[in-house]
């Protein structure tokens, strides 16, 4: 293996890739799988995932079970909290830690340009640019789900249980009054059909609002929130356990149940480890479905714990630093999340081993899934809302002069209602990469010095090998400046600003 530490392809696949090359059915690069995809979530073998028997195959890093080495799986993930706390890190003039530092939240806190379905489920993108390291290129797989914005008015109701942390540490300017201020404007915008509980938590938790019909009760819901005050410790497990607690409680059929946890995360009472909190409430997670969805906020914060949890939890996480990201969260990215368009969601990537040689996810970590485990569906996926891309980079060696098919993309889901599994794909061949990172699509080179910079900033942890043709960190800030320029995306600006941060503490 090399220093990249990726998969060697077998010559024995070849056959296997040929096969099932006549299955493929996804449309050309950057486009999407027709109507047999209803053949594949009924379970019939085809390609991208064929039928193999388990223990085939060699054990790595990359996978958390024995597989084909041309195959690539893994949960989808729609966090962000990451690169916020990395921000922040950085303007307080300290470089994060290595181990909090998750490129797919760094990737995925940008805006991508992706074709979106009309109805429930997913677009299959899959693009790349060759890098200015021989035979090595960076390949995109982007994954869609339609308009937030297109069904607004047709989104089940809400009820949102919020568990609030009121420990001693909030008192810190910008957590407990940052969450006040936003969840009061959120309070504000949603509808007279959804519902809001409160309940706060330091050495013990405290139901401080019942389940309440936001019609007619927002000035009740204003003073439960205006009247949080910081108090003891922080006593995390009892707060999720009464949280979800207070939730069943409340549960409103045909309404997306889902309880938001705004802490700094810093448990020092109670029960700290995350899976024994969420196995308390497994019950209610997996009988009533109700998801978890993790706020940060901070300059001490416990990423690592909250991470867990809404992993563990069927969610996702953001962190915010100022009042700008606390409003983009409750005010924008919350009433997004109230509905679900997919659960239990994962990738698979097909590599033809006639074309490539090594291939390395960048980040997913610790959201791996073993190939053969992509369509069973009992095997715990992402849940993903409308409005949503997911991004996943992978470096890619392929064979000098290899010309042809590279890959294939395919992302499986199940209908947030009636479970039923669905599946679509994307392809990629050689002549639709980039001659280089500079002559591919502006939102493509985003992605990259996005997973350039998460890459620089992992640097001390051995566990992980620069990524090919990776440019110095000013090298990379200019990079971003000219993409800001070109994409008018403030966003960008703010990633050029963070990477001559991270420059100046080197």
């Amino acid at each position: 293996m090399d220093r990249y530490g990726t998969r060697r392809l077998r010559a024995a696949l070849l056959a296997l890739t040929a096969t099932g090359g006549l299955l493929l059915t996804g449309c050309g690069a950057g486009g999407s799988g027709d109507d047999s995809s209803k053949d594949r979530a009924n379970g019939a073998s085809a390609f991208p995932a064929p039928e193999y028997s388990r223990g085939s195959g060699e054990r790595d890093d990359e996978s958390r079970d024995t597989a084909p080495d041309h195959l690539s799986t893994f949960a989808l993930d729609v966090d962000t909290a990451s690169y916020g706390y990395a921000r922040r890190t950085l303007a307080d003039g300290q470089r994060p830690d290595p181990s909090t530092i998750r490129p797919e939240e760094f990737v995925n806190s940008f805006r991508q340009d992706y074709e979106r379905p009309d109805g429930n489920g997913f677009t299959v993108t899959v693009d790349g640019a060759r890098t200015d390291e021989k035979n090595w290129s960076l390949v995109r797989v982007g994954l869609a789900t339609r308009n937030a914005d297109g069904q607004r008015g047709e989104r089940p109701p809400a009820a949102l249980t919020f568990v609030i942390d009121i420990s001693g540490s909030m008192s810190e300017p910008g957590r407990l009054d940052l969450a006040q201020e936003s969840l009061g404007v959120m309070t504000d915008r949603l509808r007279d059909d959804d519902s809001v509980a409160i309940v706060t938590f330091s050495d013990k938790a405290e139901t401080v609002l019942p389940m309440t019909r936001l019609d007619g009760n927002r000035d009740e819901i204003h003073d439960a929130i205006d009247g949080l005050e910081p108090t003891f410790s922080t006593n995390l497990a009892a707060g999720v356990e009464t949280g979800y607690a207070t939730a069943v409680k409340g549960l409103r059929e045909g309404a997306t149940n889902r309880v938001v946890l705004v802490s700094d995360a810093l448990a020092n009472n109670g029960d700290t480890d995350p899976d024994t909190i969420l196995d308390r409430i497994d019950g209610a997670r997996r009988e009533h479905g109700i998801t978890l969805f993790g706020v940060g906020v901070g300059s001490d914060y416990g990423d690592a714990l909250m991470e867990r949890l809404a992993d563990k939890g069927d969610g996702h996480t953001t962190y915010v630093s100022d009042e700008k990201d606390a409003r983009e969260v409750f005010c924008e990215q919350l009433p997004q999340n109230i509905d679900l368009t997919a659960r239990d969601a994962k990738a698979q990537v097909a590599f033809d081993p006639e074309t490539v040689t090594d291939f390395r996810l960048v980040g997913y970590d610790n959201r791996r899934v073993a190939d053969d485990d992509f369509r069973d569906d009992r095997v715990d996926g992402g849940e993903v809302g409308p409005g949503h891309t997911v991004t996943a980079l992978y470096a890619v060696r392929t064979r000098p002069g290899a010309d042809g098919h590279l890959a294939t993309a395919t992302v499986r889901w199940q209908d947030p209602e009636t479970r039923t599994p669905h599946e679509e794909s994307g392809q990629l061949e050689s002549d639709s990469l980039a001659d280089s990172l500079g002559s591919a699509s502006p939102r493509l080179q985003v992605t990259a010095v996005a997973a350039y910079f998460a890459d620089a900033l992992r640097r001390g942890d051995d566990r992980w090998s620069p990524l090919p043709g990776a440019p110095h960190l000013s090298e990379l800030a200019d990079r971003a400046d000219r993409l800001a320029d070109i994409t008018e995306d403030r966003a960008v600006r703010q990633l050029a600003d963070t990477i001559r941060q991270a420059g100046h503490l080197d």
